[in-house]
């Protein structure tokens, strides 16, 4: 079963409460919870997805939900959003800080304004998941996102969904995208590295190599999370953000998996861009240091789908969604995952 008393959601602008159901089918125990309706009309609510691994050890996964009305029998299915994390934040404090507003950082508030039904998920070893001894790779988020597919599909009723990945999450998307096709229907890469050819930050991080193979955790303190939006180019992202992000993690502890960074410097290639058939959006903030404009062009040009954008979003670094113009980000996502269908296939 799933933890019987789950850590209060942090860092949203609305409380979702609840303790967890039982499991059905080995796979699902919900927490369901209603949004504060006197702070926002959104609708949210709590879930727990299981995978196995290990001779059958079970590993929870907590999933968030938002959208703008409460869910009816037999009522209007809204188009399906997943958002996956990064190496160095969970689900919430990624995707659904407040600042110096209500959700005014808030990505699954402002997709779920839009029509969306928007969901994300702690990685194992992040967040409310499971804390387990594994580091938490690519490869195990896959996984992952195999088990919150199926999670959605049952409350849904839909198995082709949309995903936002943001730089290792971009790595987990696109890597699921290969080895499940049929439940993705078009995707954002945001943030990616293909190669990692000529990244300053992958050669940086691979000073470090020998202590992400040795060690399955790494430290992540709040200097840290502040350097995500000053590494690349200051003055990108309002810093008062990186302490709202911090107030949001930091109860979780003071490190996170290693997996990723791991795959990210000894790994790459981990998605080849010729097994991705879906419609494919690639964000770049135009000071990213986690890929050059050559590597992601390169990948870009070697999608098979026709179907398909490039964006460069101007005065961000690699931290795009946590951005002062984070704006033309939603923007331009809007606008690809809303594209009319093509009438000539």
């Amino acid at each position: 079963m799933p933890p019987r008393k789950p850590t209060p959601v942090i860092g949203s602008r609305r409380q979702l409460l609840g303790a967890a159901g039982a499991a059905t089918a080995a796979l699902l125990a919900r927490t369901a919870a209603a949004a504060d309706s006197a702070q926002s009309p959104l609708w949210g609510a709590n879930y727990w997805a299981m995978k196995e691994r290990d001779g059958g050890k079970k590993i929870w996964l907590a999933m968030y939900r938002r959208r703008a009305t409460t869910p009816q029998p037999g009522g209007a299915k809204l188009p399906v959003l997943f958002l996956v994390h990064g190496s160095s934040t969970s689900a919430l404090a990624s995707f659904d800080i407040s600042v110096h507003a209500p959700g005014d950082y808030s990505m699954m508030d402002v997709f779920a304004g839009y029509g969306f039904d928007v969901w994300t998920m702690d990685h194992e070893g992040y967040g409310r998941s499971s804390r387990t001894d594994a580091n938490s790779d690519i490869a195990s988020g896959v996984e992952d996102l195999r088990a919150a597919a199926d999670v959605i599909a049952r409350e849904t009723g839909q198995t082709r969904i949309s995903f936002l990945g943001e730089s290792s999450g971009a790595l987990r998307a696109g890597a699921f995208a290969m080895a499940a096709p049929d439940r993705v229907d078009r995707l954002v890469l945001e943030a990616f590295t293909w190669t990692g050819k000529g990244s300053p930050t992958l050669a940086k991080r691979a000073e470090a190599l020998e202590y992400y193979r040795t060690h399955n955790r790494r430290p992540r303190d709040r200097d840290m999370i502040r350097s995500i939006l000053t590494r690349d180019k200051p003055g990108t992202s309002d810093m008062a953000v990186a302490e709202a992000i911090a107030d949001a993690d930091m109860p979780y502890g003071n490190s996170v998996p290693a997996g990723t960074y791991l795959d990210m410097t000894s790994k790459l290639p981990l998605v080849d861009p010729e097994k991705v058939l879906c419609p494919v959006l690639m964000i770049r903030g135009e000071y990213d240091g986690i890929s050059t404009m050559e590597d992601l062009i390169g990948f870009y040009e070697k999608l098979p789908n026709g179907d398909r954008q490039f964006n460069v979003i101007p005065g961000a670094a690699h931290a795009v969604t946590l951005s002062l113009n984070r704006q033309i980000m939603w923007h331009v996502v809007r606008g690809f995952l809303t594209m009319p269908a093509r009438t000539d296939t």
